[in-house]
């Protein structure tokens, strides 16, 4: 080899720095210790935007299933993390706990995800989840003042979601106070409603108007898109949606799609159907569903139709290519593709009505909590190769 000479090739930071928006949080996480500049580079807001996008433009999902195995205060509501590589399809890589909720009466409720953070509450329990860099904030508890002689507080529907004018992410929730009976009248009880909005930029609540209209039902999809958060609601004679702006904190209302049918005889559920309003419309009684896919755009359109799905019980989401999670009607998971009309048993198993996919894109983005280690936050390794536990 005389004559040679050895060379070194260095790259632009730019081109490394481009390289690196590619890879998983894992491996970036594991690369902080590399050098000082990498470390802070990959906390930039301009770096964790890429890494953000190229997610997103890849299609980079990562799936947790929300479950739980019966219904008593002793029964324990987990995460399962599936996998989603090729020949790993569905298989339960590992079980997730979360200590903050194991005392609550019941499952906690999942909002989002938005750009890869999720927030889990249960009445006045609420936190953010970014389960990518394994970070956990335990928001404070609400400082708006209740009403004098308030007998007690429940805590309803809430939505989370981004304010891209101010950078900010945003919780509003929908409270009820309950008064005393009246003893010596005799009269019952009375309530009134307030609503109350998290900004994560001040870390605090505060109030703000509440709409003439109530949203009900705790969501089964995702209903936070670009910007707005959506619940069925119900007015003074009629069913309607109400959405709120995360940016001018303003309620509206839109109607809801003219399916055909009544609420009394068939569910109604929103979601984020690519980027827009979508309502998935299936009847409540039956051993066979037919779905029907609504989305706004200026207009409801029915998008499509499925009919006579047997042995399944309701939706739980769609997946990367237009697939849908169902519930069967012996509590498993199974995964059915319109373009096929096959039904896949994914042979993971639950109590009724505690399954909910959780579809999330990695991302970087810091949320000022702790660690999951130091939230004692559990993650145990699938024990075996069933998908049951």
């Amino acid at each position: 080899m005389q004559g040679w000479s050895k060379s070194r090739i260095e790259l632009p930071e730019t081109v490394i720095m481009d390289i690196l928006s590619k890879l998983p949080v894992k491996s970036l996480i594991r690369f902080r210790c590399v050098s000082k500049p990498w470390c802070s580079s990959f906390q930039t807001p301009h770096f964790i935007s890429k890494h953000h996008h190229n997610n997103l433009k890849n299609s980079n999902l990562n799936l947790l299933l929300k479950r739980c195995h019966g219904n008593t205060r002793d029964d324990i509501h987990y995460f399962s993390s599936l996998s989603t590589e090729k020949g790993k399809y569905f298989s339960v890589k590992e079980n997730i706990h979360l200590p903050f909720f194991e005392n609550c009466w019941f499952a906690p409720i999942v909002s989002g995800p938005c750009n890869g953070l999720l927030c889990v509450h249960d009445r006045d329990k609420v936190a953010l989840w970014n389960p990518s860099t394994r970070e956990f904030k335990v928001l404070p508890k609400s400082s708006v003042q209740r009403p004098p002689n308030v007998d007690f507080t429940s805590y309803g529907c809430l939505g989370f979601g981004f304010d891209s004018t101010t950078d900010n992410y945003k919780a509003v929730r929908f409270v009820t106070n309950y008064f005393k009976e009246d003893e010596d009248g005799g009269d019952l009880g009375d309530w009134n409603h307030q609503v109350e909005l998290y900004s994560f930029n001040t870390d605090s609540w505060k109030e703000i108007s509440v709409p003439d209209v109530q949203p009900y039902d705790s969501p089964l999809f995702n209903n936070y898109i670009n910007g707005f958060y959506y619940w069925p609601a119900y007015g003074d004679s009629d069913y309607l949606i109400l959405s709120f702006d995360m940016a001018n904190e303003k309620f509206s209302t839109l109607p809801l799609p003219e399916f055909g049918g009544a609420l009394a005889d068939y569910y109604l559920k929103l979601l984020d159907f690519n980027g827009s309003l979508g309502a998935i419309v299936y009847p409540r009684e039956g051993t066979e569903k037919s779905f029907d896919l609504w989305v706004m755009n200026g207009s409801w359109t029915r998008e499509f139709s499925i009919q006579s799905v047997p042995g399944v019980e309701k939706p739980l989401g769609f997946w990367k290519n237009g697939e849908l999670f169902l519930e069967g009607l012996n509590n498993e998971l199974v995964l059915f593709d319109p373009a096929t009309n096959e039904l896949q048993n994914l042979g993971i198993h639950a109590y009724q009505d505690t399954m909910q996919p959780i579809a999330y894109v990695e991302s970087l983005i810091p949320i000022n909590g702790r660690s999951e280690r130091e939230e004692r936050i559990i993650r145990q390794p699938a024990g075996n190769t069933s998908n049951r536990y």
